[in-house]
């Protein structure tokens, strides 16, 4: 990362209008996120919160306003461009949106499998150190069926981290999940603080 990029904001949006049809869902939505540091997006149920993190990934374009991530305007950018800004996001998406066809392991280290030519041993090692940091270093050969929806739901977060993304997003990751669970899921998310910088909505 270029030393422009390092010191620019993780994120930047610049009087952003969204509108589906008729429906304005943004209506002129500025902010700044820091490097090394979080924000939570609060809002009622359609209020546009998950479109901003899709608006962040590049899979919606806004109407107008713009969009900067570590330094570059990424709402012009063509698909092939945006391929490259979406190496430093993780996304950890409602419900967790695990492959239930694949183990533990193989959704962990899905990217580093599909994207890198990292050696399968260095795969496996990765994956091992971040379901190690999230506590299921057992759970590494389950299938998703044989796991609660609170260890799902760290399971996505492992796999957001594995990458080593420079930043993480989180699409209401305790939506639906009891007050136990979600608060062992917020844990492991403050205990990510000082590994990224974090767009959380809520």
């Amino acid at each position: 990362m270029a030393v422009a990029e390092r010191e620019a904001p993780a994120v930047v949006f610049d009087n952003v209008h969204l509108a589906f049809d008729e429906k304005k869902i943004l209506k002129g939505v500025s902010f700044r996120l820091e490097r090394g540091h979080t924000k939570i997006i609060l809002g009622a149920s359609g209020s546009g919160k998950s479109t901003i993190l899709k608006l962040l990934l590049g899979l919606l374009k806004p109407d107008a306003g713009e969009i900067w991530i570590n330094g570059e305007r990424t709402d012009t950018m063509t698909e092939a461009q945006m391929m490259k800004v979406r190496v430093d996001l993780g996304m950890v998406f409602q419900e967790g949106a695990l492959f239930d066809s694949l183990s533990v392991a193989e959704n962990v280290g899905y990217r580093l499998y599909e994207e890198t030519r990292m050696p399968l041993q260095e795969v496996r090692q990765r994956v091992e150190e971040v379901l190690g940091f999230i506590g299921l270093g057992d759970f590494i050969d389950r299938m998703p069926s044989a796991l609660s929806g609170g260890q799902r739901r760290r399971v996505a977060i492992a796999r957001a981290m594995a990458f080593k993304p420079g930043i993480l997003l989180y699409d209401e990751a305790t939506t639906g999940l009891d007050p136990i669970t979600a608060t062992t899921v917020n844990q492991e998310v403050v205990k990510l603080d000082r590994k990224s910088t974090r767009l959380n909505s809520s």
